[in-house]
């Protein structure tokens, strides 16, 4: 956006103002009983930068809810740790809780997936390489008829395979936080299903939206290399970028939008929950069905209708989850567009192929059910394999597995901070929901690899990471 003369005068003053303070990333919300801990913020605009003091373990508490929208990476495997949020930590492999008795099959697979963005780095290629070979030699036993007695015996003599390629190509660093703690919140999250219909109807009348051409998105690196990875959305009035249309101006009766829908669907408050997870699919009357993912977002920042529920006395906070969320919309339609106009944040979507194995990611490909997970792109490198040990929804009973880290989000912020991928449909949204455990990460890096040396960002992952502008933007304000 450098031959925008006009936005000149607005950037240089932008930027002092960035320069001059200090704000926490915008939150996700993490489809959760919000009880937990989360960052404190300090202003209106959140900008994650190198000079922000790291948040402390009296941070304020905040109501957590799931992310509206995936938000687009910084950078694919070989981005050095940013110390204000982690660090990898050399560890071994006997830290792993029950490493090993997971068949990591499933992970091999979806490691591969993101090879094409990793290997442009020579320690990644070998890796890659010699990862795709096995995969072809399981492939080729796989497709060999075998009787019931020898399949078992194939199965396990994979598991085992796998899980020698990791150790051998691979070690783990064990992700710290900033505060030095090494055990972090793992949320969930799901592709859901809803009813609609590419035209409107009386039945369908809630639109979803197409990304608009006069929504403006500034690299602000362009202009000042020191504000890499800052991303600034507005629109044009006259000569002044202005705040986007929030999430109440664009669902009013004057439709600023109108005719940028791409699909209709039959429930408002499903609607924002797809606005939440960033992805799903959408059954159409004749029976087909309509995926779509995130596009883009409107740049305000998103804001906790849970924790708005809660305030007002009108949700208990045990049940203040995305199943509790529905079931107090249910009861009291008359104030639903009242407090989900509470979050301004609104995300734009795509039609995306329907023989996609999965929604994209972050990382540019399909994630795969309970194999990928979102993290802070900061200390976790995208693309990479992260070992996880945490415990099921509402549960005590262990889940310990291989994951690749394949999404982002606003709210996963820091080392030991994960976003679990549950899958497709109600059974996924069930667990998702319910999903807010403590848990331990291992990333798993190639031999010899060094993860605090800077490196060249893949190609295809955009180097960007929005900023939130508010409609207030001479000072940053306290938030409430």
């Amino acid at each position: 956006m450098r031959s925008h003369n006009r936005l000149s005068s607005f950037l240089v003053s932008f930027t002092a103002f960035v320069l001059a303070g200090c704000a926490t990333p915008p939150e996700k919300l993490a489809l959760v009983n919000p009880q937990a801990t989360a960052l404190q913020t300090s202003c209106a605009i959140c900008l994650p930068c190198s000079v922000c003091t790291p948040p402390s373990s009296t941070s304020t508490v905040k109501q957590a809810e799931p992310f509206d929208g995936k938000q687009p990476a910084s950078e694919a495997a070989g981005t050095f740790p940013d110390p204000a949020r982690g660090r990898l930590e050399r560890s071994n492999w006997q830290a792993l809780p029950n490493w090993g008795t997971d068949d990591p099959s499933d992970a091999l697979a979806a490691f591969l997936q993101g090879c094409p963005m990793l290997k442009t780095q020579p320690a990644w290629a070998d890796v890659c390489a010699k990862g795709a070979a096995l995969q072809v030699r399981l492939d080729a036993r796989t497709d060999t008829p075998t009787k019931a007695r020898t399949q078992t015996r194939a199965a396990a003599n994979k598991k085992t395979s796998v899980t020698q390629f990791f150790e051998a190509e691979f070690e783990p660093y064990q992700t710290v936080n900033a505060d030095n703690s090494q055990t972090g919140v793992v949320t969930g999250y799901y592709e859901p299903l809803l009813r609609g219909s590419r035209t409107p109807t009386p039945e369908f009348r809630y639109p979803l939206y197409a990304s608009p051409q006069d929504l403006i998105s500034i690299d602000l690196s362009e202009v000042y290399p020191e504000l890499k990875n800052r991303r600034l959305r507005g629109r044009l009035v006259g000569n002044k970028l202005i705040p986007y249309y929030d999430r109440a101006a664009i669902e009013s009766e004057s439709q600023p939008l109108r005719g940028l829908e791409i699909a209709w669907v039959d429930d408002s408050v499903e609607s924002f929950f797809l606005q939440i997870q960033g992805s799903g699919q959408i059954q159409l009357p004749d029976g087909t069905r309509m995926r779509i993912g995130y596009a883009d977002q409107n740049g305000h920042p998103f804001k906790s209708v849970a924790g708005a529920l809660i305030r007002k006395r009108e949700l208990k906070i045990e049940n203040a989850s995305m199943q509790g969320i529905k079931a107090w919309a249910e009861r009291n339609p008359s104030k639903v567009r009242q407090f989900m106009n509470v979050n301004p944040s609104y995300v734009f979507f795509k039609e995306l192929p329907g023989d996609l194995s999965g929604p994209i990611g972050t990382l540019g490909v399909p994630l795969t059910a309970e194999r990928s997970i979102a993290v802070d792109q900061r200390v976790i490198p995208l693309g990479v394999p992260v070992y996880l040990s945490t415990t099921l929804p509402l549960s005590k009973e262990p889940m310990n597995r291989l994951v690749v880290a394949q999404d982002t989000g606003g709210a996963i912020f820091g080392a030991v901070r994960a976003d679990f991928y549950f899958g497709f449909g109600d059974a996924a949204g069930n667990l998702a929901g319910r999903m807010k455990q403590q848990g331990r990460m291992w990333v798993l890096l190639p031999r010899g690899y060094d993860p605090n040396a800077p490196v060249t960002p893949s190609p295809g992952i955009t180097p960007t990471i929005p900023l939130m502008i508010t409609p207030v933007l001479a000072a940053p304000q306290t938030a409430q």
